[in-house]
Order: C-alpha cells, then sequence, then structure tokens
C-alpha cells in the first residue's frame, strides 16, 4: 500500500479540476447566476433544482436534502469510492502524477493509468471483432440467448479472434510494450514468447465501480478450445477479483436509489436481468461472493439499516444449494434484510428469461424467500422428520439459526414457524432456541457490521430516534436583520476579490444576532488575521467548529440574483456596506447615548463625543458615496 498522497498534490488535482465538469456528467447544470449553476439533485428525488455548485469556489450543496461539499466529496458519494480513490482518478483524468508520503512506497499512480488505458484499448478492439465474420459463432452464442446487437454494446460484449497475437500486435503498435500487457493480464509467457491470453472467446469488459474497464471475462465458443468453460484476466494491479462485481457500474445507481441489489450467478444473468428490468442485477467475476465483496457492496447499498434488501438467486440443484449456504455463512455482514430467489424449474435468469419472458424475471425477484426461512428449510430436509429422533436432530441443528436473527421482533415469528415445520410444541421450540442464544452470544453478534452499531462508550439510542437533517440557511429567521448578516457573509465568501479587503475587516468587527452566522463572521476574521488573508472556502472550513462546516458550504454556493460581473461587484460590495452601515448606526446610537448622559461642564469629554459623532457620520457618508 502506498503512503497518504502529498497534500499539495491534492491541493493541486482539486485546483486544476473543474468541479462543473464532473458534477456534470451525472447531472444536467443550468445558470443560476453569475458564477453560479444548478440542477435535480442527484442524491434525492425532487421535481425542482436546489442543487447548486459554484465552479470557481469548488463546492456544491443542495438545499433540499443538504448534501454538500467538495469534488472529493461528490465522487465519494456518487461514485462510491474512497477519497484516496476520488484524488487518483481524477489526477488520472489530468495527467498528474501523485507523490505520496508517510514512508509508503513510491506511486504506482502512472503504471495502474497505462494498465486502465490497455484495458481500455483492448476493451474496444474485442467490441471491434464482434462484428467481424470470424465472430459469428460469438454472435450467435448470443442470439440464442436473446441478446441482440444492441445489448452487447450496451454491456461492451466483443470477441477475441482465434490467434496467438493480433491483441499483442495491435496494443504494440499502438505505443504499449509487452510487459504493460503482460503486467495488464492481457497476455501470457510461454516457451515461444508472448501470447494473446484470450482466444477465440467471446469476451465481457470486467469494470470497477467507478466504470473504469479492470479486466475480462471469456467464455469458451470452440469445441478445439481446451481451456476452461470461463476464463478471467488473473490478479492484477488493477483487477481483484475478490473486490470487483461484474455490472456494478451500471446498477449501482438504481442500488442506490432503491436500496436493493440482485446477486446472480453469470454474465449472461446480469444481462437477462437488466434487461428484463431488473436493473440492481450484479455478479462475480471468476470467483465467490465474499467478504470484499459485500465491504463493496454495503457501501453502495448504503448498508446502515434494516430497511435495504439483499436478494440472491441461485439454480435449483444441489451447488445452487450450496452457494446459498455459503452466502448464508456471511449473510450478518450485511445490516439490510436478506433474501433468496430461485426461480420455478431450476432456470437461471438468462435461461428463465428466453423459456418465460421478462416478466418471468422480475417475478422472482419479488417473489424472494427471506434468507432464513430458506435455510431452515434447506437445513430441515435433512433430516428424516417422521421420526422422534430426526426432528430431535433438526431442532439442534435449526435452533441456532433461529437464534442468529438479528431483529428481535422476527425471532419469535421464526421460532412459531420452525415449530411448525417440526410439528412440535411451541414450548421446546423456544427453549431449544434461548439455549442456543446463549452458545452463540447475543443474536446478530456474529459478523454483525461496525456501522450498524454504536461506537465504544457511546449512550444506546432509543427505538424512536430518528438521524438529525443537516441544517439548511434556508431555516434562518426571515427578519431583514438577519437577512442582511446572511446576504453580506454569502458576498464575503463568494466574492471577497469584489468586496475588498478593506469592507471585509471592517465587516468582521461588525456585531451579528445570529448566532450561528457570528461563528461564520469568526472564522473569516481569523482568516483575514492570518499571515496570508486570502479568503477561500476551504480556509474558512478549517477555522469554524465542524457543526458550522456546512453553513459555510450552502453561503459558499447559495445562488444571487444578479446576472453579470459588474451587477455582481455592485451587490457585493453594497450588501457588505449595508452591514457595515448597520453596525455605524449601532455605534452611532450608543455615542449619542452617552452624549446625552455626559455632563457639559465636562467641556473636555462632551467635545471628544461630538467630534467621534461627527467622524461617524463622515465614514457613513463616505461608505454610501454621498
Amino acid at each position: 500500500m502506498a503512503g497518504r498522497i502529498r497534500q499539495s498534490d491534492v491541493e493541486e488535482v482539486k485546483a486544476r479540476t473543474n468541479i462543473a465538469d464532473i458534477v456534470g456528467e451525472h447531472v444536467s447544470l443550468k445558470s443560476a447566476g453569475v458564477g453560479s449553476l444548478k440542477g435535480l439533485c442527484p442524491f434525492h428525488d425532487e421535481r425542482s433544482p436546489s442543487f447548486h455548485v459554484r465552479p470557481q469556489l469548488g463546492y456544491y450543496h443542495c438545499f433540499g436534502c443538504g448534501e454538500s461539499g467538495d469534488v472529493y466529496t461528490f465522487l465519494q458519494r456518487m461514485d462510491h469510492v474512497s477519497f484516496t480513490e476520488a484524488v487518483e482518478r481524477l489526477a488520472g483524468r489530468i495527467g498528474l502524477e501523485l507523490h505520496y508520503e508517510d514512508g509508503g512506497p513510491a506511486s504506482d499512480h502512472g503504471n495502474r493509468a497505462r494498465l486502465l488505458a490497455a484495458n481500455q484499448a483492448a476493451e474496444q478492439f474485442f467490441v471491434d471483432r464482434l462484428g467481424s465474420p470470424e465472430a459469428e459463432v460469438g454472435r450467435r452464442f448470443l442470439g440464442e440467448r436473446g441478446f441482440d446487437a444492441e445489448a452487447a454494446k450496451h454491456f461492451g460484449v466483443g470477441f477475441a479472434p482465434k490467434s496467438w497475437d493480433a491483441l499483442t500486435n495491435h496494443l504494440t503498435a499502438r505505443g504499449f510494450s509487452t510487459e504493460e500487457l503482460a503486467a495488464a493480464g492481457l497476455v501470457s509467457q510461454g516457451d515461444r514468447g508472448v501470447y494473446d491470453r484470450f482466444r477465440g472467446r467471446l469476451i465481457w469488459p470486467i469494470r470497477d465501480v467507478t466504470g473504469q474497464t479492470v479486466g475480462f471475462g471469456a467464455r469458451k465458443l470452440l469445441d478445439d478450445d481446451q481451456g476452461p468453460k470461463y476464463l478471467n484476466t488473473p490478479e492484477t494491479a488493477v483487477y481483484h477479483k475478490a473486490q470487483v462485481l461484474y455490472g456494478l457500474d451500471l446498477a449501482k445507481r438504481d442500488i442506490a436509489k432503491t436500496h436493493r441489489v440482485v446477486l446472480v450467478e453469470g454474465y449472461t444473468d446480469v444481462m437477462a436481468c437488466h434487461l428484463a428490468g431488473v436493473t440492481t442485477a450484479i455478479a462475480t467475476s471468476g470467483t465467490s461472493f465474499g467478504v470484499e465483496h459485500i465491504k463493496v457492496l454495503r457501501r453502495v447499498l448504503g448498508d446502515d439499516s434494516s430497511l435495504g434488501e439483499v436478494v440472491f438467486t441461485f439454480d435449483g440443484d444441489a451447488a445452487g444449494q450450496q452457494a446459498a449456504m455459503r452466502a448464508f455463512a456471511e449473510e450478518q455482514r450485511f445490516a439490510a434484510q436478506t433474501f433468496v430467489a430461485v426461480a420455478p424449474d431450476g432456470l437461471d435468469p438468462c435461461d428463465l428469461r428466453l423459456a418465460r419472458g421478462d416478466a418471468a424475471v422480475r417475478a422472482i425477484v419479488e417473489a424472494k424467500t427471506p434468507m432464513f426461512e430458506f435455510v431452515i428449510r434447506h437445513t430441515l430436509s435433512r433430516y428424516d422428520l417422521e421420526t422422534v429422533e430426526g426432528r430431535v436432530a433438526a431442532l439442534r441443528a435449526a435452533a441456532p439459526i433461529v437464534a442468529e436473527i438479528r431483529d428481535p421482533s422476527l425471532r419469535p415469528g421464526y421460532t412459531r414457524e420452525l415449530a411448525r415445520m417440526l410439528g412440535m410444541e411451541l414450548g421446546e421450540v423456544t427453549r431449544a432456541v434461548r439455549s442456543a442464544t446463549g452458545r452463540t452470544g447475543t443474536p446478530g453478534e456474529r459478523g454483525a457490521p461496525r456501522s450498524a452499531a454504536a461506537p465504544a462508550g457511546a449512550p444506546e439510542a432509543s427505538a424512536t430516534d430518528a438521524p438529525q437533517r443537516p441544517f439548511s440557511i434556508t431555516e434562518l429567521p426571515n427578519d431583514p436583520s438577519t437577512r442582511l448578516e446572511r446576504d453580506a457573509l454569502q458576498a464575503m465568501i463568494q466574492s471577497p476579490e469584489a468586496v475588498g479587503i478593506d469592507l471585509l475587516r471592517q465587516a468582521v468587527d461588525c456585531r451579528f444576532g445570529n448566532a450561528s452566522l457570528a461563528v461564520i463572521r469568526d472564522g473569516i476574521a481569523s482568516v483575514l488575521a492570518s499571515d496570508d488573508p486570502s479568503l477561500r472556502v476551504d480556509r474558512i472550513i478549517d477555522e469554524v467548529p465542524a457543526p458550522f462546516a456546512g453553513i459555510v458550504r450552502q453561503l459558499a454556493v447559495a445562488p444571487v440574483p444578479q446576472r453579470t460581473d459588474d451587477e455582481l461587484t455592485a451587490y457585493a460590495t453594497g450588501i457588505v456596506g449595508s452591514l457595515i452601515d448597520r453596525e455605524l448606526l449601532r455605534q452611532k446610537s450608543e455615542l449619542l447615548g452617552r452624549l446625552q448622559r455626559t455632563d457639559r461642564a465636562d467641556t473636555a469629554a462632551f467635545t471628544m463625543l461630538q467630534r467621534a459623532l461627527v467622524e461617524l457620520e463622515t465614514e457613513r457618508r463616505s461608505l454610501r458615496g454621498d
């Protein structure tokens, strides 16, 4: 693992990336005033746009759901990548070599970018060859399974010609070395040198969650092919089969939106599901479903409550039953509810779509069986329930399964269901489940995701507790004084150059009536008092307490009505000037009060106050341009 990315590189990538370009790949943005863009929020459903982007400041905020952040935050939330992955992805877009510190090895980002580029070029090569005469066998294979040319194009399906070096020659002609092709898993090394790894096969590109092609899956088509039915890219610097889920790049948005994922067993099953309308279907690639897959999937699923659904589809044969039991071994790593869907007659989704149409594929997902019920039935099927001995043995095997159900409200129901299946007294089954609970630990404890538990030392949340919605500046009081403070801060944050350093320093000395806005004022004052008084959003955020960072981001992206730069400058100086004018008026009122309370016999004090009033009034007139 490389060390932490050098902070200067993080800032350089951010400075050279236009957040509007990144957001614009996901959201249709329209002008909302000078330097402001708006569109429909990608993080929640809405009819009118409340999602605002400020490219010059590099921030976005949704006034509907409260989501906000910079370009890294957007990629993390939208494409479900880590911070490091977001930085590396943007660095690759602009061609910047990253440097790592904290004792980590030198960056392999350049090598990684080359491997990804080689995979992308190989994908295009395979796609182009699918239309060749030699690929007729591949097109026939797809057609027999209900996939036309449009479906092949949508999923990037291609064809590897039956040649030892067609791909090698194509890619080396494009500037890739054989070492790079070997590192990408596109070629193999034999006694006679380098040769294409995939030959005479139908090819599926395997993409990571960001949509970058990291490897390939190849299906055997020819009788004289002595290789395995499916051949995948070997482990490389960019392809780790334990972490990649086929189709996740296409399904991730619907998974995040519906909080449901459907796990199928193969590439054609994913294709069949998506074409049938089950657009949350994904599959593993060259390995069984495991812990690392779950980590990736939970991040996309937003798996922090029991509201989500994970549906496993398995063939009805013995192998499918075993696969279901392996999935159950990891089931409790999900906070979401888990289900099993088995098609009638043991058909997989691809064959089911061919035999009975798209509606049948959708129907098996909707007719899913809870994972615990499926596992209990599978466990009982191993015993002869016609005998007392068989029923007792079955109870001993099934009771721990019921005991491990996380949701305590479901446990009594499954206890009754188990008693019914066994034909035994409820009390006897209840005692067995309670006894199993003592042996297995607290129900739900095995493998429970850390995010579903409270932090160590934290008080237990009540059942009625609900997540607190982020504060919105639209909830501020609508009185003229608070509006002035809010608008002045907005102008100072968005257009500090237009306001000017002199007005900025006067403004931060003004008293604020709203306590939350006063904290933002103090953050601005702290930046202006530093050796580098340049006012940037990230520097203000660093100064204010964490709970107030969201307010800074909202003020940074809130739209202003002005349409030209000249109008914006006039507005910014005018609104900040009004804030200062209000403060000068307050000071004038205090001086007048002091003047009334001063004894006229104290000539020196009286004269000083009068002079101060004259200077104050002169400053007000100058501020107004009188």
